[in-house]
């Protein structure tokens, strides 16, 4: 079954139904089509230029400090910029709060990013090809038992929308992906940490993340022939899936915001929904930490 892309309108259901996070746990794709994320008369420049130095891909605000990471611009509007990720991040906090009640208090908000330039088709490597479907896992940054939950929004001023592909449903990709992954060393992993490679010691499910990621995206007969299907995220739409359980390739579209956020395994309404439970109901055993 190809991940369901869900339409969520306001006149039509209630803020903190229990099926939202029902569909969200179960693999959907959450698009909210009329909440309101204004732009003023100066921060409408950031949607007709971008604001980015070009040394990242993105530019961003962290957690801590809220600091501005990758913008360009004058020094007013550098803090404008600044000033509107942060609202966006209250704004993915008030979604979540208000459609999502079962994680309030229980989710943790990372990075906020904006995203001015069109999707990266250059001739990346193809670990680095997003175009590629994937599920979303982080290299030095080891997940354990959290989730990834992550919030976009169309922001494009011409119409343009952000274009997606979705996959299959998280267990039978892996059915077919973890038989073919290598086997997993605490050993090596704790060296990974000891030599600060990795935040933190990656445990048995971040390795399977990380390999299931890389051979996704090199497979290519898999990228064209699996199950799959195109999405399109209009101006003005905010969509939120758990990337790290949704196969997905970004395909094209530029002006983007994205929140990045944590939620435990165990703080979910139904745990065994989680990719952690069903590798390891599919190897017939619990995860090593």
């Amino acid at each position: 079954m190809i991940s369901p892309v869900l339409p969520v309108s306001r006149s039509e259901v209630a803020p903190g139904a229990p099926a939202l996070v029902e569909a969200l746990e179960s693999g959907s794709v959450l698009v909210f089509r009329d909440l309101d994320f204004p732009f003023d008369a100066f921060e409408q420049r950031f949607v007709e230029r971008p604001f980015a130095d070009g040394k990242a891909k993105n530019v961003s605000i962290r957690n801590e400090t809220a600091e501005l990471r990758g913008g360009a611009g004058s020094a007013e509007e550098q803090a404008r910029l600044r000033d509107l990720l942060v609202r966006y991040r209250r704004f993915a906090q008030d979604l979540i709060d208000s459609y999502l009640p079962a994680y309030h208090g229980k989710v943790s908000l990372a990075g906020t990013s904006y995203r001015p330039f069109d999707v990266d088709k250059r001739k990346l490597s193809w670990r680095r090809d997003n175009t590629r479907m994937h599920v979303d896992a982080f290299p030095s940054n080891p997940i354990g038992e959290r989730r990834i939950l992550r919030i976009f929004r169309n922001i494009n001023a011409e119409g343009q929308p952000r274009l997606w592909r979705v996959g299959e449903d998280f267990g039978s990709m892996a059915e077919k992906f973890l038989p073919k992954l290598p086997g997993y060393s605490g050993l090596s992993a704790s060296v990974l940490a000891a030599l600060k490679i990795t935040k933190a010691k990656r445990s048995e499910y971040d390795h399977l993340m990380l390999h299931l990621h890389d051979a996704l995206k090199r497979d290519l007969d898999y990228q064209a022939h699996a199950p799959q299907a195109d999405v399109r995220f209009q101006p003005g739409e905010t969509w939120v899936t758990f990337s790290d359980l949704v196969m997905h390739g970004a395909m094209g579209g530029r002006y983007m915001l994205e929140q990045t956020a944590y939620i435990a395994v165990a703080d979910q309404a139904d745990p065994e929904k989680s990719p952690q439970r069903i590798l390891a109901r599919k190897l017939g055993r619990p995860l090593k930490h």
